[in-house]
């Protein structure tokens, strides 16, 4: 098989060396299982049965690397052949560092109705290994909380499909609000630079909500969860470190979630969520996550490899 690893993919501006590292090992990978790995740094689409790039498109593509990322996508997409794409780690809460350069890897897609994530035959033996590398481990189900936690994912994030950050967090208290009374904290995506316009105080839509209050910008998630009672969000991967921590989860998008299988999506349930297996869903998601080591030594390529044969 022939496989190409595009690093113009990657931001001009990119200072996460991790971004590049990853496709100069994936292909490292790929070389390790006797197939033709090449590393393309001109801003061309080569013929190939697998093109490796660094996330995903948004609804903006005017900048060169999104322009390019479109193009890989839809010219392999149309010549029935496929691309490799990694995207952030869903246990990264865990240590923003990431020692090790855990990431997800799928085919064709970013969301689990789309893209292939090679996750159907689970082995235990690797959430055991990710449990250890990143100091991970599920911990009991809290009870006690009083508030239920807003985390807002980024106005305009590709997750959001076009929904307004705000609209989406002034729905969902309306619908939250016709079955609790608990005070509600909006928690800010710590990587949204737009977020201390559209929620200042003087300005938001979200002012004068009776019991909602806004987090501190520089609160850590550690913070506002302290005492929460329950954690909402849209569809990112911003409540699997809640989840995994024991607080209740509920979503709006569970078609385009990682945290289906382990969340409630029914608001009349918000003061008796329903409780999950998440040994089980943490182990089917370890399936998708490679770290650094995995892509040199081949074994990353070498799981895929069965699945885009």
């Amino acid at each position: 098989m022939k496989i190409v690893s595009y690093l113009k993919t990657v931001p001009a501006k990119n200072t996460n060396q991790q971004k590049t590292e990853l496709l100069l090992k994936f292909i490292t990978g790929v070389v390790k299982n006797s197939d033709e790995g090449i590393i393309e740094n001109n801003g061309e689409v080569l013929p190939a049965d697998v093109g490796v790039i660094q996330g995903w498109v948004y609804d903006d593509i005017s900048s060169p690397h999104l322009k390019l990322r479109k193009q890989i996508i839809d010219t392999q997409i149309k010549n029935k052949k496929y691309v490799v794409v990694a995207d952030a780690n869903l246990f990264l809460y865990s240590n923003k560092i990431n020692p090790h350069g855990y990431l997800r890897y799928s085919f064709n897609g970013v969301f689990p109705n789309t893209g292939i994530y090679c996750d159907d035959k689970v082995n235990p033996a690797r959430w055991q290994q990710i449990s250890k590398d990143c100091n991970i481990n599920i911990e009991n189900v809290k009870t006690q909380g009083k508030h239920i936690l807003l985390m807002l994912q980024r106005n305009g994030g590709w997750s959001m499909s076009g929904i307004d950050t705000q609209q989406w967090a002034l729905n969902t208290i309306k619908k939250i609000r016709q079955y609790s009374n608990r005070p509600i904290l909006i928690r800010s995506h710590p990587g949204d630079k737009q977020s201390k316009t559209y929620l200042d105080p003087k300005k938001t839509l979200i002012k004068n909500l009776p019991n909602v209050s806004i987090s501190n910008f520089n609160n850590s998630l550690e913070t506002d969860l302290s005492n929460a009672w329950a954690v909402v969000n849209h569809n990112s991967s911003a409540i699997v470190g809640p989840i995994i921590k024991g607080y209740r989860g509920f979503i709006t998008d569970p078609e385009n979630s990682q945290c289906k299988d382990v969340a409630n999506t029914d608001f009349s349930k918000i003061e008796n969520p329903e409780d999950f297996d998440r040994q089980q869903w943490l182990e089917r998601i370890s399936m998708f996550h490679w770290k650094f080591s995995e892509l040199e030594d081949g074994s990353a390529w070498r799981h895929m490899r069965n699945y885009c044969q």
